[in-house]
């Protein structure tokens, strides 16, 4: 039996999880590290505790699951995207990593698309300059740290770092660095003219491979430390949506998935390049070769949820405790029992600012619509309906650029709810399931190294082989019609409130 490991490198945590090569998770290990925070808006994490990280839970899985580290066939990785890691000549690390929800380079952002054009970066990179990429970071560090930067030898995105600490390779694949804006997308290469036009040297950045293609070796040192065998291949990984997306089986023209977690993604698959010359959502590579990704990002979907009941719900906290059940089924089981529309009640769920598909980080939160006769649990399920509308908006966008999923897997912890999950297929119009694994971005990482390594021809020939869903909750076409009035007046309200948020900001 071969086995095949999946590193995901998360902002909270890494998680490990080793399967076999149907794809069944034999044993699992996760550990923390911390997010700093030196400034208001600044966030940064020190790369050396995300290889202690790796290394620990490698140790624990291989522990755990009594193998011989021989019988791994291959180790794929996804991670975090978008951060800046820098190295010195001599493979050290220079400074804490800038990470993707870093808020520090509106004026580098607004540089680049100074000497770049808007339209132009969009052309080439697929994105409009954004703060959470690695550009921005890139030119902040040269800005304001130049003696850092003039020891800087080698540039690399988070999940990365830990291949070259297990290869000695520096390497990046496709999916991921299409999130850094330096990327051409359309051609699936590093951009000379964006390079040039920016004055970042090309040695900087590592080479580029496809997700699947073996990037590099596990070398001696790293084997001692980490308990793999030496030799074991190590393949290209992928960004944790574009994991995610192979760990769902979202490979292919028609698959799309939605995840409800801090913040909502609406991702799907394409066969061919397709751009929004507004820049509303992302086009990535995709972890399959010669494919597209497009996506959006709402930035409190499931975080709205969470700040709900945590300001308003306390007492049904407190019960859901004595009764034994999680809060949210707590919650769920109140929402249900609440109209479509929760009583003529809209949310506008831009409790962090928006990115998709309105880009503007002056936009708040908002309750439209609230009268005397409405109770907390009006505003509850406003708040679930409000997240459902905000997905439907950027899928929206995809269909204006001819990307019609036919069916939606929903993941993340909203993906739990049956009630959200059947809101999101009367909103969508389409029907949603979810996946029997629960470990999407390892897994996915993982049949990266399996393809890779050989056991499945084809990324879509591995995941028609290990991907199981549940059945679908098809969409109620009456409470559909329903949602769209509502959903209409939800789209009206951001273009009337776009000037009152800009001056609010300003008080």
């Amino acid at each position: 039996m071969k086995y095949l490991l999946g590193i995901d490198l998360g902002t909270s945590g890494t998680k490990t999880v080793l399967f076999n090569q149907e794809g069944s998770p034999v044993a699992a290990a996760l550990e923390e590290y911390p997010l700093m925070q030196p400034r208001n808006g600044w966030a940064e994490q020190d790369p050396d505790n995300w290889w202690h990280a790796a290394r620990k839970t490698i140790l624990e899985v291989i522990g755990k699951s009594g193998i011989n580290p021989a019988d791994i066939a291959g180790i794929g990785i996804s991670g975090q995207m978008h951060g800046l890691v820098m190295l010195d000549s001599k493979g050290k690390v220079l400074r804490p990593a800038i990470l993707w929800c870093d808020g520090r380079t509106s004026e580098e952002c607004k540089e680049i698309t100074g000497i770049i054009g808007k339209q132009r970066l969009i052309e080439i990179s697929a994105n409009p300059a954004l703060t959470g990429f690695t550009a921005g970071k890139i030119l902040w560090v040269r800005k304001h740290e130049p003696e850092l930067w003039a020891r800087c030898a080698q540039v690399m995105l988070p999940k990365d770092y830990i291949r070259y600490k297990l290869t000695g390779v520096y390497a990046t694949e496709v999916s991921d660095a299409s999130g850094t804006n330096l990327m051409d997308v359309a051609n699936r290469c590093w951009s000379g003219e964006i390079l040039q036009k920016l004055e970042i040297d090309k040695d900087l950045l590592p080479k580029m491979y496809e997700s699947s293609d073996v990037a590099g070796i596990v070398t001696d040192e790293a084997a001692e430390a980490s308990g793999l065998a030496a030799g074991t291949i190590v393949v290209g990984g992928a960004g944790d949506n574009a994991a995610a997306a192979v760990g769902t089986g979202v490979v292919s023209a028609g698959r799309a998935f939605t995840t409800i977690g801090t913040s909502g993604v609406v991702f799907a698959h394409s066969d061919s390049v397709t751009i929004d010359a507004h820049g509303r959502v992302h086009t990535f590579c995709s972890a399959v070769p010669g494919a597209w990704t497009v996506m959006s990002c709402t930035l409190a979907a499931g975080l709205s949820l969470k700040w709900f009941r945590d300001n308003f719900c306390g007492e049904e906290i407190q019960q859901a405790k004595m009764d034994h059940i999680a809060p949210y089924v707590f919650l769920d089981g109140a929402a249900e029992k609440v109209p479509i529309g929760s009583n003529r009640l809209i949310y506008l769920p831009y409790l962090m600012g928006e990115r998709s598909p309105i880009l503007d980080e002056h936009s708040r939160g908002v309750f439209f619509g609230l009268s005397a006769m409405h109770t907390k649990y009006d505003m509850l399920r406003a708040v679930m309906e409000g997240v459902a509308y905000s997905q439907r908006s950027c899928l929206d966008v995809l269909h204006e650029m001819n990307v019609y999923p036919e069916d939606m897997i929903v993941t993340g912890g909203g993906g739990s709810s049956a009630l959200w999950r059947q809101i999101l297929a009367d909103v969508f119009n389409c029907p949603v399931k979810t996946v029997s694994n629960k470990e999407s971005p390892a897994l996915g990482a993982a049949i990266l190294a399996g393809v890779g390594a050989g056991l499945y021809p084809s990324i879509q020939k591995a995941c028609e082989a290990i991907i199981r869903t549940n059945p679908p909750q098809q969409p109620n076409r009456e409470h559909g019609k329903k949602y769209n009035g509502f959903y209409e007046i939800y789209k009206a309200l951001y273009p009337q409130l776009k000037q009152s948020f800009s001056k609010l900001a300003a008080l």
